[in-house]
């Protein structure tokens, strides 16, 4: 019987934080590459929707790749490539593209706050914007995908997926696997630390409160004792009325493997709480900053790898990318 074939990427827009690794990054490594036929990939095109630096797309690409490493994925379990060195990628966006409607790419939620953001700060915005749930449902389709790891704030993208692919179906015949969403158990949301009802994210605006996979660990231990609690001495853990508190409980358990609402009981003050969740991020950030600075060093490693991804992500993606071309009445090359 086949293996379940998982996809899931990181895109290089930002430096990887601590809810990316919590998140998402962790179970890769420790469950889906164990358990899958997995491929995690560095979505680089997705990163040319917004106005960008193309020196820094690059460096940040390296170092999305490098940190996937360093996290434990294991290319000789699972396939880590970049989204840009395997053409199917831009094929298939074309034809998905063509299967999505116009009002359906106006509906994504990410795309109506983005281009409002943008609007508001003057600028224009790009087309890519609008389509790259179009490229994002190509990433997955075209490797007959069966799960998708996500976080909340892709589930609409992967149902527009679910949806194109059935369609493509019903028009064209049997081309495509219907994905599914899959998501994390635990600590699946980290939040802001100076903010948090606002998710830690890789490209917000300001740094203070996000604690980056790099970070040295006095910088660690700085951003953690300034995080923002919440009105009251007590610790107690509710996200709705003291989300502060339960944002480092939700992390301090993350770190450790406990329980947010035991850990809770175990403290008499936010400043105890503050250095012991300190203490445990530094404690598992530390192996990945440490594995990240041997790969960082050895750059001839890291591009075999990804060329050797790129390689084998190629060899299974075109023949369904050729058949969906063919499917829809393009002739053969």
């Amino acid at each position: 019987m086949a293996k379940t074939r998982i996809f899931s990427g990181v895109k290089p827009t930002g430096h990887l934080t601590l809810g990316n690794y919590l998140g998402a990054m962790r179970r890769w490594a420790d469950e889906d590459q164990h358990r899958a036929d997995a491929l995690f990939c560095v979505v680089d095109l997705h990163a040319l929707t917004v106005e960008h630096d193309p020196a820094r797309v690059r460096r940040l690409s390296r170092q999305a790749a490098t940190l996937l490493l360093a996290v434990g994925l294991d290319p000789e379990r699972c396939t880590v490539f970049v989204q840009s060195q395997v053409v199917e990628h831009a094929r298939l966006s074309y034809l998905m593209e063509c299967t999505a409607t116009d009002g359906e790419m106006r509906r994504m939620i990410q795309y109506k706050e983005k281009a409002a953001g943008e609007r508001a700060r003057g600028g224009s915005v790009r087309l890519s914007l609008l389509t790259y749930p179009a490229l994002m449902a190509a990433d997955i389709l075209a490797y007959g995908t069966h799960e998708v790891p996500v976080g909340e704030d892709q589930a609409q993208h992967l149902e527009l997926t679910r949806d194109l692919a059935v369609r493509f179906n019903q028009r064209y015949g049997p081309t495509f696997v219907v994905p599914k969403a899959t998501h994390p158990q635990v600590a699946a949301r980290v939040m802001d630390l100076t903010e948090p009802t606002s998710k830690m994210g890789k490209s917000n605006g300001t740094t203070a409160g996000i604690v980056y996979l790099l970070d040295e660990a006095d910088v660690v231990r700085k951003k953690v004792m300034r995080a923002v609690t919440d009105a009251g001495r007590d610790v107690v853990y509710d996200r709705a009325e003291r989300p502060g508190v339960a944002n480092l409980l939700d992390v301090l358990a993350a770190c450790t493997g406990g329980e947010p609402a035991e850990l809770a009981g175990a403290y008499t003050s936010y400043g105890a709480l503050k250095k012991d969740t300190a203490e445990a991020v530094v404690e598992l950030l530390r192996p990945v900053r440490e594995r990240h600075a041997e790969l960082a060093a050895d750059g001839g490693y890291v591009d075999s790898v990804l060329r050797a991804g790129a390689d084998r992500a190629r060899e299974m993606a075109r023949p369904r990318v050729d058949a969906a071309y063919r499917a829809v009445g393009l002739l053969p090359g």
